[in-house]
């Protein structure tokens, strides 16, 4: 009896480790890699930074493999900031996530800001899906396909089917320009998730991309916990963030290519179940970069270096993102324009420091990266100061507040209510951005100059005369 019981034994250990062996065999692994506002920082803010070394660190940290388990996904605003992206219009950016394997990005407001036709060139060249299900035609309320935007897609990584939603943040017609988004409107979050659901059901996960803050994610998140959505990411503010909310794995990326999120499912696929899942942040360290990555990259900076890298003038410090930067540009309006009173230009218009030493045109690319024009407008004093207190902190010209009124810098004689003054401003302010509209309510013929906002800084660069040897210092 003990003998055969011996026997038996092992017989029933080895049948029950195969059977576990092969339950386990079955399950399905997906790795999600996931950034947002990318801004076209394909050669990063800072050495060993830039997308090149993301993708390479993805295959040192993650085990990345492009026919394995991964699906890399973005939360939208590709590729306006720096020159190399911006004065293509975005061309690079897409060729750069195109290597990266990105499989969807959501549509971020600033993919709006070189039009509809840019935006359609732009979806056409991509090898992945721009997505937002919120975003609609205002004449038939259907999502702009004929763009390139798409509501939903679904993919299959290892066996496993992902249905992904995308949402565009809902401040989109004050954060491009507003005219570039005229006819569209970007209706509720959870009435566009609602309405899309149907379309992924039967798939094993279903994610959401989007191009929102965090703390609306928050908010839209507990509304639809009834639909399942297994993981969510965000975009827009820059975070970088992974935590869970309900059910939900909720992702931040980050910014520029300085960070991703990961999240990682174990799933039965016999039940569709997730038997175990993970998530985390990670920073863009310690890679060497990807060569043929940052082969793409090399060959944009070159293609664009004859216009870019005309040097405008030459610094004696680093002049950061702030009140000394914006005062000096919005300065140069005034002096490029000596007729007018006054000028405004808005804060979220400069994005980056002024360099010490070399001043190229791509540094004021990468400072002013839109495609805003001056516009001249002849408007009465109560308007104006209706405006700037009304509208979102912008830069001034011309005017400071005193005693509880303005006045104009160089008389120190008040601004009147009634007098008309010639005022400059760019066009996504008149157009109504950062909540603008009253001037064209008050001059709707207003003259626009077709002069780029950035290029009065560029004169008064260049009329600097500061060399290497003579470098100018901002005041």
């Amino acid at each position: 009896m003990k003998t055969y019981q011996a026997l038996i034994l092992p017989i029933i250990l080895i049948v029950a480790a195969s059977l576990l062996f092969s339950q386990e065999s079955t399950h399905r692994h997906i790795t999600v890699l996931y950034t947002n506002d990318e801004h076209g920082w394909m050669e990063g803010m800072s050495e060993n930074q830039g997308a090149a070394h993301l993708y390479e660190l993805w295959r040192e940290e993650e085990g990345y493999t492009v026919d394995g388990s991964f699906l890399i996904l973005s939360g939208g605003d590709n590729w306006t900031g720096p020159a190399i992206s911006t004065w293509v219009e975005g061309e690079s950016m897409v060729e750069v996530m195109n290597a990266m394997q990105y499989d969807a990005s959501a549509v971020g407001n600033h993919e709006f800001d070189f039009g509809l036709d840019a935006l359609a060139e732009r979806a056409g060249e991509a090898n992945f899906p721009y997505l937002s299900a919120n975003t609609r035609w205002k004449v038939n309320a259907r999502v702009p396909e004929d763009l390139g935007i798409l509501p939903y897609t679904i993919q299959e990584i290892n066996g496993i089917s992902i249905g992904i939603i995308g949402l565009t943040t809902r401040s989109t017609p004050f954060t491009t320009n507003p005219v570039n988004v005229r006819d569209l409107a970007f209706i509720n979050y959870e009435t566009a998730v609602r309405e899309t659901m149907p379309a992924i059901a039967g798939t094993d996960l279903q994610f959401i991309v989007a191009h929102v803050c965090m703390e609306e994610m928050e908010r839209l998140l507990p509304k639809i916990q009834d639909l399942g959505i297994d993981l969510a990411g965000g975009g827009h503010c820059n975070e970088l963030t992974a935590d869970k909310i309900g059910e939900t794995i909720l992702l931040g990326g980050g910014f520029h290519f300085t960070a991703y999120a990961r999240a990682s499912f174990e799933i039965d696929p016999q039940s569709g179940s997730i038997l175990a899942s993970s998530f985390s942040t990670h920073r863009n360290r310690g890679a060497d970069p990807d060569p043929f990555v940052a082969g793409i990259v090399e060959s944009w900076s070159q293609e664009s270096a004859d216009v870019l890298n005309e040097v405008m003038a030459w610094s004696e410090t680093r002049v950061p993102q702030g009140p000394l930067l914006d005062q000096a540009i919005i300065d140069s309006w005034l002096a490029f324009y000596p007729n007018a009173d006054i000028a405004i230009t808005n804060r979220g218009g400069i994005r980056s420091a002024l360099p010490q030493g070399e001043i190229t045109f791509s540094d004021i690319v990468s400072i002013m990266p839109f495609d805003n024009t001056i516009i001249v407008a002849g408007v009465p004093g109560r308007v104006i100061a209706q405006a700037l207190e009304g509208g979102g902190r912008p830069v001034v010209a011309g005017i400071a507040r005193s005693n509880g009124r303005w006045v104009f810098t160089q008389s120190g004689q008040p601004m009147l209510p009634e007098e008309e003054y010639t005022l400059l401003l760019n066009s996504f302010m008149y157009a109504g951005g950062d909540n603008f509209g009253v001037i064209a309510e008050a001059d709707s013929d207003a003259f626009d100059t077709g002069v780029n906002y950035r290029q009065p800084f560029v004169e008064w660069l260049r009329n600097s005369n500061s060399t290497e040897s003579d470098p100018m210092t901002l005041e």
